[in-house]
């Protein structure tokens, strides 16, 4: 009788746990493989599925042009071997969310890096990707009052790469996280493709309080304090403009900066057959402090 209850009760347990073993694995499968617009780092698609090669060149068909200074620099190749180190980039949420994200991604490096104008070739729009560092910078980007990120003597840190990275105390964290020396080598994001994008996707994808990512923003995950709430901080593309270059271009109605980088967005999301989505300018919000 003892030994007849034992193997029943070692029987009903290894039933509870196959059972809860199979709710856990569909769980997985639902969390991460399209349950609520998830997706998941293992499951992610690559930003190759939703940029061709050929797509990518008739975004930018003029950045290797010989007027371009980046001509040559910015290769699909480089840019998607950066986004494998980012695999959750454009990979969060249903197709149109990523879609939306990869154009608004695209359309800010654009402005950064534009050597467009009004009546240029093609549209203003085309000539992203053709400037890969800062023309006569005003100064050196060193902010000395910061000590967690010290600049290093006789360094610069200006503007490079496609979202113009800036400021030793962007240099620093991004040299960390990606492996390189930010602050005693900056200029290797003006003459390494792969790390340029590195670089520019580091930035959207990394939080910097009190300024949400630009990703999270895209893809529906930013959250409003009270304070972004107070100042008409918004979701939407006119947030990311505010996260980047907020405290030059937002707060002021019909800027033509911020105009410019609405018309890269609204060029690649038609292209890639998505809406741009509401709150494209940062016309009636205050910059992050």
């Amino acid at each position: 009788m003892a030994a007849g209850s034992s193997s029943s009760s070692s029987g009903n347990s290894s039933s509870h746990l196959h059972l809860c073993l199979l709710f856990f694995y569909f769980f997985l499968v639902f969390l991460f493989c399209g349950g609520g617009g998830f997706v998941g780092v293992a499951n992610a698609r690559p930003v190759s599925s939703i940029v061709s090669e050929a797509t990518y060149n008739s975004l930018f068909l003029h950045k290797d042009d010989s007027v371009c200074p980046a001509r040559g620099f910015y290769p699909y190749s480089a840019f998607v071997q950066a986004t494998r180190r980012f695999p959750l980039f454009g990979a969060y949420g249903d197709l149109a969310t990523r879609k939306r994200e990869v154009a608004a991604f695209l359309a800010q490096i654009s402005h950064e890096t534009t050597g467009g104008w009004a009546t240029a070739p093609d549209g203003p729009y085309s000539w992203g990707l053709c400037f890969k560092e800062e023309i006569s910078p005003p100064s050196n980007y060193c902010d000395s009052t910061n000590t967690q990120w010290p600049c290093f003597p006789g360094k610069s840190y200006n503007g490079r790469g496609p979202i113009q990275l800036s400021w030793n105390y962007n240099y620093g964290p991004a040299g960390r996280a990606l492996g390189f020396d930010g602050l005693r080598n900056p200029e290797i994001v003006a003459n390494n493709s792969v790390v340029a994008f590195k670089t520019a996707l580091w930035f959207w994808m990394t939080r910097q309080p009190p300024k949400p990512s630009c990703h999270d923003v895209m893809v529906g995950r930013y959250r409003p304090t009270a304070g972004d709430i107070a100042a008409n901080r918004t979701a939407g593309f006119g947030l990311v403009t505010n996260i980047i270059n907020g405290g030059l271009e937002c707060g002021i109605p019909g800027d033509s900066r911020v105009n410019d980088r609405i018309g890269f967005f609204r060029r690649y999301a038609q292209i890639f057959g998505v809406d741009v989505g509401p709150n494209l300018d940062c016309a009636n919000q205050r910059p992050f402090g």
